[in-house]
């Protein structure tokens, strides 16, 4: 039974190849061109009855059917050079323009050419994500297991244990910041984030982002200072969130000082650091596929940019936007920037906002 169900799928897929052949856009081209150019001859023939014998006549008109489907096909072929060529290009994956496209032709390869730039765009996510999951992921998980494997089997003093439980939680936690990012990263890459506003003391949510990276800012060396204040229509909790990946990306590469600042236009994150090492156009996109250099490290492709891109849809979603300035040794910067008031620090952030009022 098994024997016959395979020797009759290739039956199959042949007589499928032929309804195939058959169906194709030159075929239908070339039976139009032929029904138009023989239809005509064989109405004037019956219509002038020539004294002909039933043979000859018959084989005059086979001839001229013969003339016909060779004009078909071949005026066929000839309009759907461009469309063969198109494929091929496609086929290819290289497409170039020709002055003898037709207009439709053009536009088809201007779609086919939008949506290859998008696969290769979302080739080169994939690829970043994947450099992700192998490098930024791998190091808090070989982190946890070895510190794991020393809590079991390695004899330590309860306050060495205790030490080495809490590093443990310092890199579970490190690992589900990571894995939040990438998935809000990949959410908002596809929808728009969603905001509740209401009146939002920006002080306030200043001062709870300062208390909170507390911790890693000690650890570091670095202070944070926080001033002015403001209200705004704003998701309290959205925004936070934003505040504090700029806040913690600060104090990463700060020497020594972080300043978060309201302002009559909207949040500041400035820092003594750096800055970063290209245009935030560039960085704040989700799983860069190029290596980034910050504070003179280099990262590889992956999480790099997944705060900044967090904070740019969340400053979009209310209606504000998301600016970067570095200004070396207190110089003024040269480069086209937010006119609002900022910070004496060198590498400023600001999530500007509609309205901020005092």
């Amino acid at each position: 039974m098994s024997g016959r169900l395979i020797s009759e799928l290739p039956e199959q897929d042949l007589a499928g190849r032929r309804r195939a052949s058959r169906n194709t856009l030159r075929a239908q081209f070339a039976l139009v061109i032929f029904l138009l150019a023989f239809l005509p001859n064989l109405v004037l023939t019956l219509t002038a009855q020539p004294a002909l014998p039933a043979g000859a006549l018959v084989g005059w008109m086979l001839l001229v059917g013969v003339l016909c489907g060779m004009v078909g096909y071949v005026l066929s072929g000839a309009l759907l050079r461009p469309l063969s060529r198109l494929q091929a290009e496609v086929e290819g994956g290289e497409l170039t323009p020709h002055a003898d496209d037709p207009a439709e032709i053009l536009r088809l390869r201007r779609a086919f050419s939008d949506l290859l730039s998008r696969l290769g765009t979302e080739q080169t996510r994939r690829n970043a994500f994947m450099a992700t999951l192998v490098h930024d992921l791998k190091t808090p998980l070989i982190a946890a297991g070895h510190l794991t494997h020393a809590l079991v089997h390695l004899p330590m003093p309860d306050a060495e244990r205790r030490e080495v439980g809490a590093q443990m939680g310092a890199e579970t936690a490190r690992l589900l910041a990571l894995v939040q990012q990438m998935a809000d990263a990949h959410r908002f890459e596809r929808e728009d984030v969603m905001v509740q506003s209401a009146p939002t003391d920006l002080r306030a949510l200043l001062d709870g982002v300062a208390r909170r990276v507390k911790p890693q800012a000690e650890w570091g060396g670095v202070e944070v200072t926080v001033d002015g204040s403001g209200y705004a229509l704003a998701d309290a909790q959205v925004l936070e969130r934003a505040v504090t990946n700029l806040t913690e990306n600060a104090i990463r590469y700060a020497h020594s000082k972080v300043e978060l600042r309201v302002t009559p236009g909207g949040l500041v994150v400035a820092d003594d650091g750096p800055g970063l090492g290209g245009s935030l156009a560039q960085l704040a996109q989700p799983f860069t596929s190029q290596p980034t250099t910050i504070a003179g490290q280099q990262y590889t492709a992956g999480t790099a940019g997944l705060g900044l891109f967090i904070a740019r849809r969340i400053a979009e979603a209310h209606g504000g936007e998301l600016h970067y300035t570095h200004q070396p040794h207190g110089l003024p910067s040269h480069e086209a920037a937010s006119p609002l008031p900022a910070s004496a620090l060198p590498t400023v952030f600001t999530l500007t906002l509609p309205e901020v009022t005092p």
